[in-house]
């Protein structure tokens, strides 16, 4: 069953959260501060933010890109619709929802981002295209081939992989897989995209992109 973490949820929230429950997910409630510790004993597969009249983006914005967080969590922002114009994407948010939304809304907006971040198999393989990543072993292939990748080329293909599609600038790369505690600069991450992209990539298969001044996304074509 998958797990759908509600966070500081209101009183409006709430219904929303007895919907996702009677759609067959598991519901759980934390607030800011403990989403950590609860993600990591429950690992939930949507987070979802009670965005209605908070000041505190910035704190939501260091959870998210915290090293601590699971692998493969997607996360989604409940606003109003006067909020349209002045959220700030840089927190990372996957998808939103716009207050009061439709029960059937809800439930398929906590579908797609599970579908989205669902190329986890329940044999612990990642399978997007030719790319198979096996996170329990740390081994990838391509076309079936083995790659020989260190220790930090596979967390960063595999954070990569599991948040296809989604931007991410070098200094969230480096938080979130070399650690707030890392001192190296962000050509540390430049050098780790290019040797991985030197290992897993031909003519046949490209998976990582340069989203130019910005950073780097995991793409199939």
């Amino acid at each position: 069953m998958h797990n759908i973490l509600f966070v500081d949820a209101t009183e409006e929230i709430r219904p929303m959260a007895s919907v996702i429950e009677e759609a067959g997910f598991g519901v759980a409630h934390a607030e800011l501060d403990g989403v950590l510790a609860e993600a990591r004993s429950e690992t939930p597969s949507v987070l979802v933010f009670s965005m209605l009249g908070r000041s505190d983006a910035p704190a939501i914005r260091n959870l998210l890109r915290s090293a601590d967080m699971p692998h493969g969590v997607a996360s989604i922002a409940v606003i109003r619709s006067d909020q349209l114009g002045t959220l700030d994407f840089s927190i990372g948010f996957d998808d939103f929802v716009v207050y009061p939304a439709l029960s059937e809304e809800v439930t398929a907006r906590v579908r797609r981002a599970i579908w989205l971040k669902s190329g986890v198999e329940s044999d612990n393989t990642l399978r997007t295209g030719d790319l198979h990543i096996d996170l329990a072993n740390y081994k990838a292939y391509v076309g079936g081939r083995p790659i020989d990748l260190t220790y930090k080329e596979f967390e960063l293909l595999r954070f990569l992989a599991t948040n296809q599609d989604k931007v991410f600038t070098r200094e969230a790369l480096l938080n979130r897989v070399w650690g707030y505690d890392f001192y190296g600069g962000a050509r540390t991450v430049d050098v780790h995209i290019r040797r991985l992209r030197s290992k897993i990539e031909d003519r046949a298969h490209t998976f990582i992109e340069t989203v130019r001044n910005v950073g780097y996304r995991f793409h199939l074509p």
